[in-house]
């Protein structure tokens, strides 16, 4: 498992907080030809950035299996 911060991260974390990138799906994700079922949860613009990095990666995209949520509350 791998942690990524997008707002703070822990003193002396090596990666500064940011969104996800290209490169930290390439470093910590599975390769392709392995053929995992990738799973992705969350807003929806974060589940439409990481599947679409993930078919640019080479995922089929019958492997990606995704679920969208929005805002709570009143």
């Amino acid at each position: 498992m791998t942690h990524l911060y997008t707002r703070y991260t822990p003193e002396g974390w090596p990666r500064p907080a940011q969104r996800l990138q290209l490169a930290d799906l390439q470093t910590h994700g599975w390769p392709p030809e392995f053929e995992p079922i990738c799973f992705v949860c969350g807003p929806t613009g974060f589940v439409e950035t990481a599947a679409a990095q993930l078919v640019a990666l080479g995922h089929h995209p019958r492997r990606i299996r995704t679920e969208r949520f929005g805002p709570t509350g009143g």
